[in-house]
């Protein structure tokens, strides 16, 4: 067919519409309004042919009405038509009009010819509307779209301004008959006063719309208002196929519009071209500008010196290719995209081709970019390659300067320590653990050597890689290298020294170990000599001292031969000396092999030789002249002993006191003070003794055979008889005042001494200790713990430990370890006489008082007598309490303090 795009249009109308073939039963109100319109629009063009039609399902049924109206509508001629009235007539007719119909690209889909023939109502209106959609409405279009689509937007374009009007579709956007009054309006203002029009008078407005339309648009009136407006949603077909006329009438009018269209839109293209250039000019000249001021930046390769400076510098790059540099190669093709666009719609709107100015050509803003990306190229590279360099230039910079840190700590005082003449003054061993320390220093040197390398190494490098310190480094380096030569030059000469030494010391070391080994026995020689001649002999006899003086002349014989041995041994020392001299070695005067010195020779050979030797002479004739003095004076001791009977009466009183005094405490006390009379008389025999004892004592003689008796038997005696007769004499005086104190009985006192007595083993054993002249040392009269506890129980004590331990502490306060007679005493008395306490002297101090709690210094001196009352009242502390005289004394506290005790 000649419209081939119609097929599409149709098909799509059709399934969109669910088209009336598939529709089994049309709605009634459709039918009717359908059939309404149909028919007046196939009038309006039969009528140029001079006829109409009444019917429309009857008067098409032969055929020749329809082939008619499609040569009205087409402008064409169909195939003459049958003029036969037989039924086969008539469908031949109606296949003409229907081939027809498909000749101009339309699908009569289930359309036959024996249907319409037959006066099928849906099958006849559905062609009309096949032929209306083909011949009305498939030319309308507006900006590209498909008919239907075309005329709906050309409908809300015209009506666009009008109130109330909202054209949506072709059925219930039309019921109100605003929209075909403003569409009506829109073109010929003159027939219709819209002002006037209502909402809420639909019948009154459509009816207007058609008796305008009708009257002045040449549109006959197709569509009834009251059918419309009844029913919900009015036939799309029937008002689209009326509104179609409105189109085609006003298809006139709109010719003048679409001038004025045009001229717009040619402005339009240029203005809008012109923009596009003006924009293009401006982005490359920004483009250019922005290009030209970063290629200088990216061609600056001088490097920085600081790692931070380049890492900063990499920064910048990284901003560049990420936040600058983006934006602009946008920019860039969208310059090349507008280029291309703004060139197309030239060519297209038939415009001459743009020409950008001097130098903004697209070529022109390529070659650039291409030059900003040919320097950036390298750049990246080259920052990574210094920052690279950089991070190995501080890295040896840091190590250069550690190892040198390292290296000088090491050398630091080495030069000195290699300059020391320590050996001068050393001895062989000395000088041998120098050389051991100096060799393990040789070693450690060698050890340095490579770090001394590798600073050197390092230094090179730092100066091939362009160090931006190099003259520093270069300056440290040289100086570690001249102290390493100087080290190795020094440690050489140390060596050279120390061996030197070491040799001489080695000769020195061998004479003092000759010298050593032949002074020590000669030294040994002279003690034993010394130590003879010094000898403290004991003699008791002329033939004694006789034998002696014969070995002493036997000595003396033997001198000059040890003469020759000492001159021997000093020959050695001064080898010694001369080589020291000789070589400037300095001798430390100490022979590592022996304490003797020559001078100890020397000075020990004559001591033997000149003092001991004629001293020894003396002292063996001065013994004879003693022992024959000697004897004299033992004759003269033995007479005097036995003038004197000293001994037998020693002997005899001891048998008095040893035997036990009986009777009362007074009686006992004058048997005692008789003893020790007799004793104290018997004094001056004793110092005439003692005179004759000191002359022997006096000679040194210790033994006398003339006689069984000692000066010490005698003294010792008499001392010991003396002690205990006054310690005796004490303990009964004691026994008294504790007897009369506490109220015991002379018979209690007896039966204590008894048992204390029987316990007391230091006294059993004094008697016999005095007659063996044996010196005491435990004094009379006391007992130890294990004594004491049986004492104790044999007097009826039950005693546990406990109760012991505090019996202990009463009686051996001091932790002596041992009891006396008088603690025993106290205790016994303490436990079974009446006793005074501090209550009871507090109670006589409250008397005295007058019951007040603090004692005046008056009421003391009237009360007691003159030497008691001071001693109170330089004692007594001064009484703290309410309303008592400034006087005031605390008696209470005195009263527990004479006991002991701080508070009652």
């Amino acid at each position: 067919g000649d419209h081939p795009a119609f097929h599409t249009f149709l098909d799509a109308y059709m399934t969109q519409e669910e088209d009336w073939d598939r529709d089994l039963l049309l709605d009634p109100a459709w039918e009717k309004q359908q059939r309404k319109t149909f028919t007046a629009w196939c009038n309006s063009h039969l009528r140029k042919a001079g006829t109409q039609i009444e019917n429309i399902e009857e008067d098409f049924r032969n055929g020749l009405k329809l082939m008619l109206l499609l040569e009205v509508i087409s402008g064409e001629r169909l195939p003459k038509p049958d003029k036969g009235k037989m039924r086969f007539h008539k469908i031949a007719n109606v296949n003409k009009a229907l081939d027809f119909i498909c000749s101009k690209g339309v699908k009569l889909v289930s359309i036959g010819a024996e249907e319409i023939v037959d006066g099928n109502v849906k099958m006849t209106l559905g062609m009309i509307w096949t032929i209306i959609l083909r011949f009305a409405i498939q030319d309308i279009s507006v900006e590209e779209t498909s008919a239907k689509e075309g005329l709906l937007l050309w409908c809300q374009r015209k009506t666009a301004p009008y109130r109330n009007v909202n054209v949506q579709n072709f059925h219930i956007s039309w019921k109100d008959g605003l929209a075909l009054c403003a569409l009506i309006h829109r073109h010929r203002p003159d027939l219709i006063d819209y002002s006037k029009l209502r909402k809420d008078d639909p019948i009154g407005n459509l009816n207007t719309a058609f008796e305008v339309a009708e009257k002045y648009l040449d549109i006959p009136k197709m569509l009834d208002a009251e059918d419309i407006v009844n029913t919900p949603k009015p036939d799309e077909k029937a008002i689209m196929t009326y509104v179609s006329c409105f189109y085609h009438a006003f298809a006139g009018a709109e010719q003048a519009e679409t001038a004025a269209n045009r001229i717009c839109k040619v402005l339009a293209v240029n203005q809008e071209n012109e923009k596009l250039m003006e924009e293009y000019e401006k982005l490359a000249s920004e483009l250019l500008e922005w290009i030209r001021r970063t290629i200088p930046w990216l061609e600056n390769r001088v490097a920085e010196q600081t790692m931070r400076a380049m890492q900063q510098k990499l920064e910048d790059f990284r901003d560049y290719r990420r936040v600058h540099k983006p934006p602009r190669v946008q920019e860039k093709c969208q310059l090349e995209i507008n280029f291309n666009t703004l060139q197309t719609k030239l060519r297209l709107s038939n415009r001459p081709a743009f020409m950008p100015s001097e130098g903004k050509m697209v070529s022109d803003i390529a070659n650039a970019w291409k030059g900003l990306e040919q320097v950036e190229k390298g750049y990246e590279e080259w920052l990574l390659t210094e920052i690279r360099r950089l991070e190995r230039l501080d890295h040896l910079a840091e190590k250069f300067k550690q190892k040198c840190a390292m290296h000088e700590a090491w050398t630091t005082g080495k030069e000195d320590l290699l300059s020391q003449k320590d050996y001068e003054s050393a001895s062989l061993m000395e000088i041998r653990a120098l050389m051991r320390k100096h060799e393990a220093f040789e070693s450690d040197l060698a050890a340095h050597q490579d770090r001394v390398e590798q600073i050197a190494a390092i230094a090179q490098e730092l100066n091939e890689l362009d160090y931006h310190d190099a003259a520093t480094v270069n300056t440290r380096c040289q100086g570690i290298c001249d102290q390493w030569d100087n080290l190795g030059t020094l440690t050489q000469k140390r060596r050279d020294s120390l061996e030197r030494v070491e040799k001489l010391w080695e000769t020195i070391d061998q004479l003092y170990l000759e010298f050593a080994k032949r002074a020590a026995p000669f030294n040994n020689w002279m003690d034993g000599a010394m130590e003879d001649l010094q000898d403290m002999f004991i003699v008791h006899s002329i033939e004694e001292i006789q034998s002696l003086i014969t070995a002493h002349d036997q000595f003396k014989a033997t001198l000059p031969e040890a003469d020759k041995e000492r001159m021997a041994t000093l020959g050695i020392h001064n080898e010694i000396l001369k080589i020291a001299q000789t070589y400037g070695i300095k001798l430390s005067g100490i022979n590592p092999y022996t304490n003797l010195s020559s001078q100890d020779i020397s000075t020990k050979w004559d001591t033997v030789s000149q003092h001991f030797v004629p001293l020894r002479d003396q002292m063996l004739q001065e013994e004879v002249a003693r022992q024959q003095a000697n004897e004299r004076l033992r004759r003269q001791f033995a007479a005097q002993m036995e003038v004197r009977d000293g001994g037998a009466w020693v002997t005899s009183e001891i048998s008095h006191v040893s035997v036990d005094i009986a009777g009362s405490l007074e009686e006992q006390m004058n048997s005692l003070k008789q003893y020790e009379q007799n004793i104290i008389n018997y004094k001056s025999n004793i110092d005439k003794l003692e005179g004759d004892h000191q002359l022997i004592q006096e000679s040194l003689i210790f033994d006398n055979k003339h006689t069984n008796y000692t000066m010490e038997h005698i003294r010792v005696g008499w001392e010991q008889l003396l002690t205990t007769i006054a310690r005796t004499i004490n303990e009964v005086e004691n026994q008294i005042l504790t007897r009369d104190a506490k109220g015991i009985s002379q018979e209690q006192l007896n039966e204590f001494r008894a048992s204390f007595n029987h316990f007391d083993r230091v006294r059993r054993h004094l008697m016999k200790a005095i007659l063996c002249a044996v010196p005491l040392q435990k004094r009379n009269g006391m007992m130890d713990p294990d004594d004491f506890r049986a004492c104790l129980i044999s007097m009826g004590y039950d005693l546990g430990e406990v109760e012991f331990a505090r019996i202990m502490t009463l009686v051996d306060p001091n932790n002596t370890g041992v009891v006396t007679f008088q603690a025993f005493i106290d205790f016994m008395t303490r436990e079974t006489a009446e006793t005074d306490t501090a209550e009871q002297v507090m109670a006589s101090f409250k008397i005295l008082a007058s019951d007040k709690n603090y004692i005046t210094v008056e009421e003391l001196r009237r009360e007691l007598p003159p030497e008691q009352a001071e001693y109170c009242i330089t004692r007594m502390t001064r009484y703290v309490g309410p309303d008592c005289p400034s006087g005031a004394l605390d008696y209470i506290s005195f009263s527990s303090a004479l006991y002991g005790e701080s508070d009652l």
